[in-house]
């Protein structure tokens, strides 16, 4: 590539009054430089491979699919709340659900880990409703009477 000079540019174009466009090589072809343009799909899985997010992915599929994966009857009173160490905590409306629900705990974890998603579940857990709780934090004084302690 030349330099250009360019106050001799400007004189030739001030004198003929005709701009001349330098000739430029046509673009060519490369294919596989970095900085080349990359398809978000392929650029996405790589990214997902590298980090190790497929176990995320995969439970979160299981979150999103669960009425399709356990069925509508099983959804409407079971909710998978968490995923810790291999163990999927459900909660279920009634007491009487999540005594159901462990008795046929087995089948029910086998669809889920026969399931496309590729969540790893290893142990099923339920939990019937929560009641009401004052507990606020994480942390708890004994013997205290906690956020009530300054009604009197």
């Amino acid at each position: 590539m030349t330099k250009r000079d360019l106050a001799l540019d400007l004189f030739k174009t001030f004198k003929t009054g005709v701009t001349r466009k330098p000739n430029k090589p046509a673009p060519t072809k490369t294919v596989g430089q970095v900085g080349d343009p990359e398809l978000i799909g392929e650029l996405l899985s790589n990214m997902i491979e590298e980090r190790e997010w497929n176990s995320g992915l995969a439970e979160g599929n299981l979150f999103i699919r669960w009425a399709t994966i356990v069925g509508a009857e099983i959804a409407q009173h079971a909710t998978p709340i968490s995923i810790l160490d291999s163990t999927l905590t459900i909660q279920t409306s009634s007491t009487a659900w999540a005594t159901q629900l462990t008795l046929v705990a087995d089948n029910l974890l086998a669809t889920i880990q026969n399931d496309p998603s590729g969540a790893t579940i290893q142990k099923l857990r339920f939990i019937g409703p929560q009641g009401p709780s004052w507990k606020k934090g994480v942390r708890v004084i004994r013997n205290a009477r906690g956020p009530r302690d300054t009604y009197g």
